[in-house]
């Protein structure tokens, strides 16, 4: 376990075997550091939760020993858990600029900006944090202002990557910083934490420029409007979509809530540069032709109620799909979203529009933000660690990079593949797995932090699968009769007025069983509650194969 001795501790409580929900913790003695406070959406499995934030029941319980939150950069999975976990455990958060903006942001909405103390720091600050003393590195993402984490303590330098790519032409001139990573592995790594993202993919990640050039093509030779749906937050993207409208004469219209927030923040903070009169409002588009038009817009993940998809069902109040206008979707499928994206392809081709989209017909559309794998082994080079601890991936993206590492020259038994919540400690030079805290999934739903645990999602399963059937009677307190009912109410089992001969001898099975039990002198009415239960399960399941909810609702009259 992590504990107050004069120890290193370093362990996952989310991010590791997942992809999102981020969120490290280095602990030496008594002074704890957390890098990134991520979030991720729910998969079929979680009906009704809104998205997945870390436990941080270890955090809470060493809450005087907590001196920093560090954030990486601006992604949902590495801040999207900021309000939600901010609000259990009030911790002073360190960021750069573009970053703070989108947190605070964040934090506006939650109600939590005066209450939460804010710290903005660069590639240069150094902060001393008791006994750890954090300082930075510039990396390359599909986001500016990101930024690797170096934190020495008494036993070495714990250095994290972030997320990361060896961007050689960024779009923004913001370069990684080859000679600050070499320094640092100059003056030494005891343990590295790097992504693992494209951990199976070869080669090198494209440079982001390479989509600018694709997409001035398309925007030159598209004889309509095009519409571009991106993820808001690839603020490079964003730049080259504006880049491609300037090139071909075009104005911008921006729709969908979070571009809109994106758009205006890093506007605002000099990270987007949109020329005066360029940016139009949506009711203004058929003021101008079909060809000096471009919409940025949500929706690349086919989400139901983004922009995009409205547009494709014809339901968006501003704008509507036309036939001949071009659609490009920049982005790859987080997966198990293909379904909604592949229906929303489907849409838009009906209305008669020229879709590009997917990595079958992409032509260069996309590119990722995360190193693959030369990059990732010239990451590990350039440090040159003790230990190796890959993070930020599912298992098999840990393991194919743990490959890695030993391929360039890491010690396989210096290397930790860690569950969220596995400690590595290191102490005197020496690591090893020592013990778990508390790590896991706290889920948020609506206004509800943490409330709903494993009997509620297993009740919701039920009523997804079998729906509920209410009984409702109501008994003599004198002679124990029943006076009414039993009156059955089916929601998501049957249709009543097709079933009317299934519920009489459903009422039946019911007014026979209490009936059996009032003559017993059986008056405890958790008894009576679960026998009708049994009895009427029984019955339902040997007459339709289902297994329904059934709620009895018994009242003394």
């Amino acid at each position: 376990m992590a504990g107050s001795e004069k120890k290193l501790s370093i362990f996952a409580l989310g991010g590791v075997g997942e992809i999102g929900k981020n969120m490290y913790v280095v602990q030496y003695a008594d002074d704890i550091v957390v890098i990134d406070c991520g979030s991720k959406f729910p998969d079929v499995e979680l009906p009704g939760i809104d998205i997945i934030v870390p436990d941080i029941s270890y955090l809470i319980e060493n809450r005087n020993k907590v001196r920093a939150l560090v954030i990486t950069h601006g992604h949902e999975d590495h801040i999207g858990g900021l309000p939600y976990i901010l609000k259990q455990l009030n911790m002073p958060v360190y960021t750069s600029k573009l970053t703070m903006g989108l947190i605070e942001g964040k934090l506006k909405e939650a109600g939590l900006l005066g209450s939460t103390e804010r710290v903005l720091i660069h590639a240069d600050s150094v902060l001393k944090f008791g006994s750890i003393v954090a300082s930075f590195f510039k990396t390359n993402h599909s986001i500016p202002d990101s930024l690797g984490v170096v934190l020495d303590t008494p036993e070495g330098a714990v250095v994290h990557t972030g997320d990361f790519k060896f961007d050689q032409t960024p779009v923004n001139g913001q370069y990684a910083d080859l000679h600050r990573m070499s320094d640092i592995g100059k003056k030494g790594v005891l343990a590295l934490l790097s992504e693992s993202t494209n951990a199976e993919r070869p080669g090198f990640t494209p440079s982001e420029k390479s989509v600018g050039v694709n997409l001035e093509d398309v925007f030159r030779t598209a004889r309509q409007r095009v519409i571009v749906s991106t993820f808001a937050s690839n603020v490079h993207r964003l730049q080259q979509v504006i880049e491609a409208g300037i090139a071909s004469n075009r104005k911008l219209v921006v729709i969908g809530r979070s571009m809109v927030n994106m758009i205006t923040i890093a506007s605002e903070l000099g990270y987007l540069n949109i020329p005066d009169g360029m940016l139009i409002e949506p009711n203004e588009v058929n003021k101008y032709a079909a060809d000096r038009i471009v919409i940025l817009c949500t929706g690349s993940q086919g989400e139901p109620m983004s922009a995009l998809t409205r547009m494709a069902r014809s339901n968006h109040k501003q704008v509507e799909i036309l036939p001949g206008d071009t659609v490009i979707i920049s982005a790859t499928p987080i997966p198990g979203n293909e379904r909604n994206i592949g229906r929303t392809v489907d849409e838009l081709f009906r209305l008669g529009a020229h879709v590009i989209y997917g990595s079958g017909t992409l032509t260069g559309m996309h590119v990722s933000g995360h190193a693959s794998q030369e990059e990732l082994k010239l990451m590990i080079n350039l440090m040159r660690p003790k230990f190796f601890i890959p993070i930020h991936g599912e298992y098999r993206m840990l393991r194919q990079h743990s490959t890695l590492a030993q391929a360039v020259g890491v010690d396989p038994a210096n290397i930790f593949i860690v569950d969220n919540g596995e400690v590595v400690e290191i102490q005197n030079g020496a690591a090893r797995k020592r013990g778990k805290v508390p790590a896991g999934n706290t889920l948020i739903d609506g206004l509800g932090v943490g409330d709903v645990g494993n009997i509620v999602l297993r009740d919701r399963k039920h009523l997804s699968q079998d729906g509920i059937l209410i009984v409702v009677v109501s008994i003599s307190k004198q002679e124990g009769t029943i006076l009414s009912g039993p009156d059955i109410i089916s929601r998501g089992f049957v249709y009543v007025r097709e079933s009317e001969g299934l519920l009489d001898d459903a009422s039946r099975i019911v007014s026979n069983t209490i009936n059996k039990l009032t003559h017993e002198n059986e008056n405890q009415w958790s008894t009576i509650k679960s026998n009708v239960k049994d009895a009427l399960g029984r019955f339902l399941y040997e007459r339709t194969r289902r297994k329904p909810m059934i709620l009895p609702i018994i009242m003394e009259v």
